[in-house]
C-alpha cells in the first residue's frame, strides 16, 4: 500500500490519498496493458489493504490467484511525502518526493522459497520472472526466494531499484544485489543508483563488471539509455518531457522495456517502448502510469535516429490521446 501525503512536509499534511505501489506490481500492470500475459505473486495480509492491492491489480488485467494471504502478518505500507516548494526547513521542492517505507514484519517480508514452489504450482510456466532489489532488501527469507526463481527456468529480469534505508549497510547491498546481478538474464539499473552501490555509474565498466546477464540496461543521468545484448550496445536518448512526479518512471520503463523484448521488436525499440512508457509516468501522478498501447507504441518508436532525436512527449501525448 502507498499512503501519498498532500503536498508539504509530512508533519504538516493532514490528508492522504490511497494508492497501490509497489515496483514489481507497477511492472506488472504496464506489461498487462501491452499485451503480455502477466500475473502478480506475493504476500499480502488478510486485511482491507491486501484485499485492495489484489483488487486493484485485477482491474488492470494481472492474474493475482498465486498470492498469498498472510493470516498473522499486516500488508507492507509505505508513506510518499510530497513537495510544495515552500520555505519549510523539512519540505522537499515542487514536484520532489521521498518514502517513508514501513516493510519491517510485513507479509511480503516472510516470502520464502517454499512460497515460490506454491506459487509455481498454482500458475502455468513463466517465459519471464521479473524481480526488483526493493524484495531482496526485505529479509533472508525474501532473499532465498527470490534465489529459488532459478529452478524455474524462466528468463529472470531483475531492476536494482536500491533503497538505501531498506538495507542494513551498504556492504549487505553490494553482496546481495551484485549476486543477484549476476545469476539474472536482463538487468536494469539507473547509473546514480549503480554508481552508489558498485562504484561506478559508467555502462561500459559495469558491463565488464557483470558480464553475465545478456541484456543488461543502464539508465544515465541524462536521460539517455544503454542497453546491452551480448556484447552489441546501442545508446538511445529519452523523449523531452514536462515533469510532474518522478516516482514510478523507473518501474514503467522496465515494463514497456520487458515487454517489447517479449514481443521481440529488436533491443532499440524495446528501449524506445520503455522510454514511452516512462514519459507517461512522468507527466502523471502516483505509481501506475497510464501507459500507451502497442499500437500506439509501435507507431511512436518507428521513427529514425533523428526523429527520435527530436521527439518530445506532448507528440505522442497527442497522438495517443486522439
Amino acid at each position: 500500500m502507498v499512503m501519498v501525503a498532500e503536498p508539504g512536509p509530512l508533519e504538516d499534511s493532514g490528508r492522504f490519498t490511497r494508492g497501490a505501489g509497489g515496483a514489481e506490481a507497477n511492472v506488472a500492470r504496464v506489461l498487462a496493458r501491452l499485451g503480455v500475459v502477466t500475473a502478480w505473486a506475493s504476500r499480502v495480509g488478510d486485511d482491507g489493504f491486501g484485499r485492495y492491492l489484489r483488487s486493484d491489480l485485477v482491474d488492470a488485467g494481472v492474474d493475482t490467484s498465486a498470492v498469498l494471504v498472510d493470516p498473522t502478518r499486516s500488508t507492507g505500507l509505505y508513506v510518499k511525502e510530497r513537495g510544495a516548494g515552500t520555505s519549510h526547513p523539512y519540505d522537499l521542492a515542487l514536484g520532489e518526493s521521498r518514502m517513508a517505507y514501513f516493510r519491517s514484519g510485513s507479509a511480503a517480508s516472510a516470502l520464502c522459497a517454499d512460497d515460490v514452489d506454491w506459487i509455481a504450482g498454482r500458475l502455468a510456466p513463466a517465459d519471464l520472472v521479473h524481480v526488483s532489489g526493493i524484495t531482496l532488501a526485505l529479509s533472508d527469507s525474501a532473499r532465498a526466494a527470490v534465489a529459488r526463481i532459478d529452478a524455474l527456468g524462466a528468463t529472470v529480469s531483475f531492476d536494482l531499484n536500491h533503497r538505501p534505508a531498506l538495507w542494513n549497510s551498504g556492504v549487505e547491498a553490494a553482496r546481495v544485489l551484485g549476486e543477484q546481478v549476476r545469476r539474472s538474464d536482463v538487468v536494469l539499473m539507473g547509473a546514480d543508483e549503480a554508481e552508489v552501490v558498485f562504484g561506478t555509474g559508467d555502462p561500459a565498466a559495469l558491463r565488464a563488471l557483470f558480464p553475465e546477464p545478456r541484456r543488461l540496461v543502464v539508465k544515465n543521468d541524462s536521460a539517455a539509455v544503454t542497453a546491452y545484448d551480448g556484447e552489441d550496445a546501442v545508446v538511445i536518448p529519452a523523449v523531452r518531457v514536462e515533469v510532474v512526479e518522478k516516482i514510478g518512471a523507473g518501474d514503467a520503463f522496465a515494463g514497456g522495456y520487458l515487454a517489447g523484448v517479449l514481443h521481440s521488436v529488436g533491443t532499440a525499440t524495446a528501449v524506445r517502448w520503455g522510454h514511452l512508457c516512462a514519459a507517461a509516468a512522468l507527466t502523471a501522478h502516483g505509481d501506475g502510469a497510464a501507459v500507451p498501447t502497442v499500437a500506439d507504441l509501435t507507431a511512436a518508436a518507428d521513427v529514425t535516429d533523428d526523429e527520435w532525436s527530436k521527439l518530445a512527449w506532448v507528440d505522442v501525448a497527442g497522438s495517443v490521446a486522439s
